[in-house]
């Protein structure tokens, strides 16, 4: 592609419209036979309710009756998602190899959570929980969606899969994941745009193609989400094995995608600078292949290793997003736009082994272990939220929709089940702890290369039980005296398998999710219980 490629897409003040946006009932009449949670009689359509919600920003703005707290303007909303970066693989949590300044000083000015977890080992599900403060098993979305060039041809009825995927060589029948997020969700962005603010989503989608994209979930512009889950080419032309992506059109040969994703979001708050705007930056990087730019790379050859982090093109191409995260800080300040704004950095699984090394965490992305959940998480509001602190409450990605409408002066819909808390009050001092509550996955598939066997897991207080379908094999560590996950101590502790056991099989039930089958005699067992074991043990 030569250089007179169309020029970058032009941004403009993005006008607040919502009539584009399906009801509840008009969506399911689009052929999705994905079964529905029970809800109340009186369901509030998806337009009354983002109706509402603008109102209830009125107030709040105005200082109305009824306004949960006195806002001149809510604030602006920053969210930065990197794919598949691992929890160490900062400067901030430790890393000697990766150079991350730009991040680690967005840290020093916000809040750092330590226990901060993705709801999901793979990309999809957490995205999709992120937008929606739900479990990913209540969407129906387990595990990443397949694009279109990967077999992920939505049929005739544009219904999501049901059914089981019988593939050869493996034990089990695993339930079809989705292929789209399902259009009677109410996102983040349908939620804040109906309050009037402008709303851009930049790079990464992976939640579905065509009628699914960004704008069919309150986005008012989408440069770069597509369908797929990587590129298979970082340097402009962008494409995916010979697949284009349509809202990423080329500008500039050779150009690099982090580059241009920085530039497209710095165009959208320089173009909105006046009103309240939501960006939502999804960095395609640092999913493989692994692509850098030359100078980049040559900064860390010859570095020493820190463990296994000791890749230069890894490193460089943290390198891209921490350079993004600068320019995005950058104009803010230069716009006098720090103090409105509050940034969320986080990423969307663990880092993949062996690309990077999670240590002390277990393992990485795909793996129910620590390494393969638990995310880097900055909250950044400078002026609103103190500096300095690290949070070692257990947070999740879930917990990012109830909170961000928090801090906007919206609430969420009423009409389902939010999963996620509002950490409004623990980022604001307000709160020192969050109520008592357990975390859950769920993971019924086949990852064959990375030998990732179907898996579901809680963790409740110190305690996290994981249970593999295969073998019902259940393992049992006290995260606080154990972060590495080294010593299993189901075998010691029975009476906390059977109590951990019964609450993930009540989570299972009560969201609906989609269990692996037997190929012969259908239905897996449930895992045995404790008197189970004892009888077993003295026959």
């Amino acid at each position: 592609m030569s250089s007179s490629s169309p020029p970058t897409a032009t941004w403009t003040r993005a006008r607040w419209s919502t009539s584009r946006r399906r009801s509840c009932s008009s969506a399911k009449a689009t052929g999705s036979s994905r079964p529905r949670e029970a809800r109340p009689a009186k369901t509030m359509k998806r337009r009354d309710f983002l109706r509402a919600a603008g109102a209830g920003s009125a107030a709040v703005l105005l200082g109305g009756p009824g306004c949960r707290r006195q806002v001149r303007r809510p604030p602006n909303i920053v969210f930065i998602l990197v794919d598949d970066l691992g929890w160490r693989d900062v400067g901030f949590m430790g890393s000697r190899f990766y150079e991350t300044p730009n991040i680690d000083r967005l840290a020093a000015r916000g809040q750092v959570f330590t226990q901060a977890y993705a709801a999901a080992a793979v990309c999809s599900p957490t995205r999709a929980s992120i937008l929606t403060g739900r479990y990913p098993a209540r969407l129906g979305i387990t595990d990443w969606i397949r694009a279109r060039r990967d077999g992920g041809v939505i049929g005739p009825g544009r219904g999501n899969p049901e059914g089981y995927d019988d593939r050869p060589g493996f034990e089990l029948l695993t339930p079809k994941n989705a292929l789209f997020m399902e259009l009677d969700e109410i996102t983040t962005a349908e939620t804040l745009k109906a309050a009037g603010y402008a709303t851009a989503h930049v790079g990464k989608w992976h939640l579905g193609p065509d009628e699914f994209l960004p704008p069919a979930q309150g986005f008012d512009v989408n440069v770069g989400g597509a369908d797929i889950g990587h590129t298979s080419h970082y340097f402009d032309p962008y494409h995916n094995e010979g697949a284009p992506i349509p809202s990423l059109p080329p500008r500039r040969t050779g150009e690099y995608m982090t580059d241009r994703e920085a530039d497209e979001a710095c165009a959208f708050i320089r173009a909105n600078r006046d009103r309240p705007f939501f960006l939502n930056l999804c960095h395609y990087a640092v999913h493989t292949p692994l692509q850098a730019k030359d100078g980049d790379i040559a900064g860390f050859e010859g570095r020493p290793a820190d463990g296994g982090q000791k890749d230069p093109v890894y490193a460089a191409m943290i390198k891209s997003v921490d350079d993004s995260v600068g320019r995005i800080m950058s104009v803010l300040g230069e716009l006098g736009l720090t103090e409105r704004t509050c940034v969320f950095f986080f990423a969307d699984n663990g880092g993949l082994v062996p690309v990077t090394d999670n240590a002390p965490l277990r393992l990485g992305k795909g793996y129910p272990y620590e390494g393969g959940i638990r995310e880097p998480l900055v909250v950044s509001w400078p002026g609103t939220l103190a500096s300095g602190a690290r949070i070692a409450e257990a947070v999740s990605s879930i917990d990012f929709y109830p909170t961000i409408l928090s801090l906007a002066g919206l609430a969420p819909p009423a009409d389902r089940t939010i999963d996620g808390l509002d950490l409004s009050g623990l980022l604001t001092g307000s709160e020192r702890v969050l109520p008592e509550r357990d975390l859950f996955w769920h993971f019924p598939h086949y990852w064959s290369g990375h030998r990732v066997r179907p898996w579901s897991a809680v963790r409740s207080g110190d305690w996290k039980l994981i249970r593999f379908y295969e073998d019902g094999r259940q393992e049992l560590y006290d995260i606080a005296a154990d972060v590495g996950e080294t010593r299993d101590l189901a075998a010691i502790r029975p009476e906390i398998v059977e109590a951990l056991g019964r609450r993930l099989d009540a989570w299972l039930r009560e969201t609906g999710a989609k269990l692996p089958k037997l190929r012969i005699g259908g239905e897996i067992p449930s895992p045995p219980r404790e008197g189970d074991r004892g009888a077993r043990e003295e026959s």
